[in-house]
């Protein structure tokens, strides 16, 4: 099992609607076959600057490489991401 997480940032105010369809769109991610447990998170934490967050699982690493080229990820990192994001960490887990 993989779990790919991702903290950022978005270029726009909290609370706009440019956030509000940023967020709604990302909800096409979760459609991706190999996609499991997809969730939107809000970052609480005072320790850094990130707002949102993503989680999501793969069975292994054919799902992982499966979404990474899927045509639907690929449109969305292009369309959405790449412009709207102003920051990220991306994250990659195992379990031990």
């Amino acid at each position: 099992m993989i779990r790919h997480t991702v903290a950022f940032r978005l270029k726009h105010p909290a609370g706009s609607a440019e956030e509000v369809s940023f967020l709604a769109d990302a909800l096409v991610l979760k459609e991706i076959p190999s996609v499991r447990n997809f969730e939107q998170l809000r970052q609480t934490s005072p320790k850094n600057d990130f707002t949102f967050g993503f989680s999501m699982e793969f069975d292994d690493q054919a799902g992982y490489d499966a979404y990474n080229i899927h045509p639907d990820h690929v449109a969305f990192v292009r369309d959405r991401w790449v412009p709207d994001v102003e920051s990220f960490l991306e994250i990659d887990y195992t379990k031990l």
